[in-house]
């Protein structure tokens, strides 16, 4: 496990959620070849498989800037990564850093991070108060209809964001960079040649569009120094499995999301 006392403050932070993106969806289009961005990235070139804590994008996330990321998906609970003061907390280690703040991006900010959400579905849109909840969290935000789930090319212009915080940012202060991926979540079926409906295979199609588009940053992370990486679903989607279809659901296809942290060195200078 990361010992994230060791990170904070020495290490750039990056979180990705994908929105939507099951867990089976993402090992198959790994295991076929079809998103070697994240192969060449994944520890062991493999996801993890994980449940998540919220089965829609708004409680998934609000539970993980409290902390509570996915957990395995076996009976173990290993400890966190990061978690706010509690009176009890059973999941706080030695290598949990704990925040004395409602919720982890405040408490990165008061670390001294710079805080920049590249918002994906409607929940970091700012068009309505309930979705400026999330992007209020970050002291930088960004959202258009070009990077929302709706945009056939959400990822160019998303990765485009969070390459210009990057080349913007201020040398001497650490970066927490979140990037919700909307291409992930429904509709998926433009990705797919011939579909005229969302299904499993098409979002195996749109994992491996991002992917062409995640690689550029991937690419450029370790020219601004160390990062802690974590990459992970905020809930799955049913496609008709058992009848169901869509999130909000208490249901296997809903709650396994892929998971992945780890830590990526800084690239030496004239290191190209």
């Amino acid at each position: 496990m990361i010992n994230a006392n060791d990170v904070i403050g020495t290490h750039h932070i990056l979180f990705v959620t994908f929105d939507s993106l099951r867990y089976d969806v993402a090992r198959a289009a790994l295991h076929a070849g079809q998103t070697p961005h994240l192969a060449a990235l994944l520890p062991g070139g493999k996801w993890e498989e994980r449940r998540t804590q919220g089965s829609f994008t708004l409680p998934a996330h609000m539970s993980f800037f409290a902390g509570f990321l996915p957990v395995p998906s076996g009976p173990d609970r290993p400890h966190r990564l990061f978690a706010c003061q509690t009176p009890r907390g059973t999941t706080i280690g030695p290598r949990t850093h704990v925040f004395d703040a409602p919720d982890i991006v405040t408490g990165l900010a008061a670390a001294g991070y710079r805080t920049v959400c590249i918002g994906g579905v409607g929940f970091f849109s700012r068009q309505t108060p309930l979705g400026s909840v999330l992007p209020a969290l970050f002291q930088e935000s960004h959202w258009s209809p070009d990077t929302g789930p709706d945009s056939p090319d959400s990822t160019r212009h998303q990765t485009g964001l969070a390459l210009k915080a990057l080349d913007n940012r201020d040398p001497a202060q650490p970066l927490f960079l979140f990037l919700n991926v909307s291409a992930t979540h429904t509709p998926t079926h433009g990705y797919l040649p011939g579909a005229t409906a969302d299904s499993w295979e098409s979002q195996c199609a749109a994992l491996a569009y991002a992917d062409t588009h995640l690689g550029r940053l991937f690419h450029a992370l370790p020219d601004a120094g160390p990062w802690l990486v974590v990459l992970c679903a905020d809930h799955g989607d049913a496609f008709g499995e058992d009848g169901h279809h869509g999130h909000g659901i208490t249901h296997p296809t809903v709650w396994n999301v892929p998971y992945a942290e780890l830590l990526l060195p800084g690239r030496p200078r004239g290191d190209v």
